[in-house]
């Protein structure tokens, strides 16, 4: 049964008449047409479906659209942001994409824990980046993600 929902997505409000129960990740891809985030696992496993509520990182793809109380950002909304900007520098630095499906969560993820730690250690990295990447290249991402870390400090930035 469809109701009236409001959703704040990327820093504008959105009324929908969805089933209430629809996951995010469909309201996102399908009503409001943000393909950034990804299906991958429908089971919050994988991070395809990676968004951010109020800064945390979060599983899209089985959240339903009723549960949602704060900002939703993707990575569409995000462009402008100098810590995402930072990420994706170190993201082409490293060569870290190769199909680059896993790619837009596997960013948010990053963005999400050097938002709170900026100077995240190795295993701190391991720990948040529960992301899937199908190609194996972890050992890039964990590399780009130092990189960031290291720009953002030596910037003096605040992620």
């Amino acid at each position: 049964m469809k109701e009236a929902v409001t959703i704040t997505v990327n820093g504008t409000e959105r009324q929908l008449d969805v089933d209430p129960a629809m996951p995010l990740l469909w309201v996102l891809r399908d009503e409001l047409d943000i393909t950034g985030p990804k299906f991958g696992c429908g089971m919050s496993l994988c991070g395809a479906c990676t968004v951010h509520i109020d800064g945390v990182a979060v599983r899209s793809c089985t959240l339903p659209v009723a549960a949602v109380t704060g900002q939703v950002s993707t990575l569409d909304g995000l462009e402008a942001d100098s810590l995402v900007q930072t990420i994706k520098d170190a993201w082409i630095e490293h060569q870290v994409a190769q199909c680059g499906y896993c790619q837009p969560g596997q960013i948010m993820a990053a963005a999400a824990l050097l938002k709170e730690n900026k100077d995240p250690s190795q295993e701190d990295i391991f720990a948040a980046m529960s992301n899937l990447c199908r190609c194996g290249t972890y050992p890039r991402i964990l590399k780009a993600i130092q990189t960031a870390s290291s720009n953002l400090r030596a910037r003096g930035s605040k992620p």
